[in-house]
């Protein structure tokens, strides 16, 4: 008697896509009716993609769009689900609260800053927020059900998958370091909350000088989310390197090379974003600002992993390449 064989991730990660996108969807559809505009976010968004923002609703414009919205949701459904079956972690609420605010609002605002948009003015900062975050943790509530998870689907679930609760915890520690130190740098400045306004005009809106810089709650919000999700990839990054290094110690040399790739993603991106908003902020702010973060998340990593402090202290340690 044959056995059906269980289906790929990547199949549940197309459905969980397709899904979390049916909600964004109909998210807007609501709001839409709810202000007599029908089919008034897809037209706007078809417009500022494809660089028209006098678009009308069209049969094809709203259908052209569509079939881009759902295929971006699922090609994201499909590589989260790999990612979480590679790396071992079960699919849970505040997964997707993380894949939501994270993930989707880094896609979203990417894609309309490719553009040229301004993208906090295309749809309301809150209504995408709220959008993305139902979507989310709706994906990851099916890939919890279709992978017959053994673990909880709410916050419980972080007790089966102390790796994650370690990283997030990570992430959030040097997001609060580097917030804290520009807090105190604005505040020194006389220009409290200068620096997130700064970087959120540039990621959300584009600015390419300090005159475009808008120190508002909104941009401030929305960077700040952009902030801590960036922060805590890194922190489950860092903390699954130093897993594999308790492992296999000889490794340390590759979780420099990673420590420095990173450092170099993060000075390329503020780079990419123009050398006004590093001129503003100074150089050497933003090199002790990552300092402290590299401080304050390696201290708690060192301090939450005894036997990695054993393996490279108290053990000779040969490199591997």
């Amino acid at each position: 008697m044959q056995t059906s064989r269980p289906a790929s991730p990547l199949l549940h990660g197309a459905i969980g896509g397709i899904a979390a996108g049916a909600v964004v969807a109909i998210w807007f559809l609501i709001v839409d009716l709810a202000t007599a505009e029908a089919f008034h976010t897809p037209t706007t968004l078809a417009g500022a993609i494809f660089g028209d923002p006098n678009t009308a609703a069209t049969f094809r414009i709203v259908a052209t769009y569509t079939i881009l919205h759902f295929g971006v949701f699922t090609l994201l459904g499909m590589a989260t689900a790999w990612f979480l079956h590679v790396i071992g972690v079960a699919p849970g609420l505040l997964v997707g609260v993380l894949f939501g605010l994270g993930v989707l609002n880094s896609v979203y605002y990417g894609a309309l800053l490719v553009t040229g948009a301004q993208v906090l003015t295309v749809l309301p900062v809150w209504h995408v927020l709220g959008a993305n975050l139902v979507g989310g943790m709706v994906m990851m509530a099916y890939l919890h059900r279709a992978s017959r998870a053994d673990g909880p689907l709410g916050l419980g679930f972080l007790r089966e998958s102390p790796l994650l609760k370690k990283g997030i915890i990570t992430g959030l520690i040097g997001g609060s370091a580097v917030a804290l130190w520009f807090l105190i740098m604005d505040l020194l400045a006389n220009a409290p909350f200068y620096t997130p306004a700064a970087l959120g005009s540039a990621v959300l809106f584009g600015a390419t000088s300090p005159d475009e810089v808008r120190v508002g709650a909104a941009v401030i919000a929305a960077y700040t989310v952009v902030h801590f999700a960036a922060f805590i990839v890194v922190g489950v990054a860092l903390v699954w390197s130093a897993h594999r290094l308790e492992q296999t110690p000889g490794m340390w040399l590759v979780g420099l090379l990673a420590f420095i790739v990173l450092e170099g993603v993060f000075l390329g991106t503020m780079g990419g974003l123009g050398s006004w908003v590093l001129g503003t902020i100074s150089w050497w702010a933003v090199g002790i600002g990552n300092l402290v973060a590299v401080l304050a998340m390696g201290k708690w990593v060192w301090s939450t992993h005894p036997k990695l402090r054993h393996e490279l202290l108290d053990k000779p340690v040969n490199t591997r390449v």
